[in-house]
């Protein structure tokens, strides 16, 4: 154990400062792909005829192996974090984009024509009536976005050093120390599991008016991409 938290120093980091890049690079993408799915999912749920082929799209970027996505992104934005981040951002999407969808459609139609009814408009029905009641489904598709972006990050090591934890699996093997791999493995599961610890304490506070035994109808998780897993 004695070298268990000795990180090279050409990582650059402590093994603080790389949980600190990880969970950066982890949870900055889950955010940016919230704030895009919102908006798609509010156009799913108006145009139901535009749900299938985005459902579609989405799927098809999940399939692309990140690898693939550097190869584009590294030309314009370099090997910096933006380059790993970005394909992160677009794989939480075939997760996020179905639960708000499912989530938004599981409201009582009278408790939208009550909504209607006092004046509600369709954005302000959406932000203040369907998302909130939609928030169970919601975090269960975080929840699994989450795990899998901290997942995911590694792969930067490919990059540039640019899979924070994931770095130690490269060092690991080139200075033949496997503590080193049992680090990056242990402290990535640990950081998965608190930070679903979290997003359960959330969904707790945002719904009250569950009871604690009743667990919300989890997230599709897609099926791996086999061809590109190695590359992911």
């Amino acid at each position: 154990m004695s070298g268990f938290f000795d990180i090279p120093s050409d990582l650059q980091h402590s093994w603080a400062g790389l949980i600190g890049l990880h969970l950066r690079e982890a949870l900055i993408p889950v955010a940016a792909g919230l704030l895009l799915a919102l908006p798609i999912a509010q156009l799913c749920g108006r145009f139901r005829w535009l749900y299938p082929p985005v459902l579609g799209m989405t799927t098809v970027l999940y399939a692309v192996p990140s690898l693939a996505f550097f190869v584009v992104l590294i030309d314009y934005t370099g090997q910096t974090e933006l380059t790993v981040m970005i394909p992160l951002a677009l794989y939480s999407l075939v997760v996020l984009v179905p639960a708000i969808v499912d989530g938004v459609r599981s409201v009582p139609p009278e408790t939208l024509a009550a909504a209607t009814a006092m004046g509600f408009g369709p954005v302000r029905r959406y932000t203040q009536v369907q998302l909130p009641i939609a928030a169970p489904a919601i975090i269960a598709g975080l929840r699994v976005a989450t795990a899998s972006s901290i997942s995911l990050v590694s792969v930067g090591a490919l990059i540039g050093n640019q899979g924070a934890l994931g770095n130690l699996l490269a060092a690991a093997q080139k200075y033949d120390r496997p503590e080193l791999a049992v680090n990056s493995v242990v402290t990535m599961a640990v950081l998965a599991i608190l930070c679903d610890a979290l997003l359960v304490l959330l969904r707790v506070l945002l719904t009250p008016w569950m009871p604690r035994g009743t667990r919300p109808r989890p997230a599709a998780r897609p099926e791996p991409y086999e061809a590109g897993g190695a590359a992911r």
